[in-house]
């Protein structure tokens, strides 16, 4: 075998190498990224306080506000939610920033347009938790609907709208 022969089989080889070690750092990236979510099996939220809703969901957030549902909100939020979304509610990238939900309406100068915007993310949010989110067979976010009531559910809508990144004025 000559030298120059010699010489591509021995870079080859060290691609291959690279290759693999790269193809392992990369699978072991995706471990880390999907054990960092820990245990997700959803927690309790104690809803004492906050009036009871019923069987027969609501279409607009009943706690809006409400102080008490803040607190209660930022808890089942924490200890429900923060694992995809956040602590506090700040993404880290992994799936979106629920402070930014509203945005596209605080800069709606009519009142009536504001409103029906906030109704349609209140939609939007409500249906995507009770429900999830899948695509292609891929759970993206898995339904709380029967895990979480009624009242944690727009308690942690309630929090989430105390951490709006863009205020939305006169929507109550």
């Amino acid at each position: 075998m000559d030298q120059t022969t010699n010489g591509a089989l021995v870079r080859r080889s060290r691609l291959r190498i690279a290759a693999r070690a790269g193809a392992a750092l990369l699978a072991l990236g995706a471990w880390a990224l999907v054990g960092a979510h820990g245990n997700v099996t959803p927690q309790p939220v104690d809803t004492t306080g906050l009036a009871p809703l019923g069987d027969e969901w609501r279409s607009v957030n009943p706690y809006a506000g409400n102080p008490t549902a803040v607190e209660i909100g930022s808890s089942g939020f924490n200890q429900n939610c923060a694992r995809c979304h956040g602590l506090e509610a700040i993404s880290g990238g992994i799936a979106p920033d629920l402070r930014r939900l509203d945005n596209e309406c605080a800069g709606m100068k009519d009142k009536s347009a504001r409103e029906a915007c906030v109704k349609d993310n209140d939609d939007y949010m409500i249906t995507t938790v009770r429900h999830g989110r899948s695509r292609n067979g891929a759970v993206y976010m898995p339904p709380f609907e029967g895990v979480l009531s009624q009242e944690a559910i727009w308690a942690i809508k309630t929090y989430l709208e105390s951490r709006r990144e863009k205020p939305v004025a006169d929507v109550p």
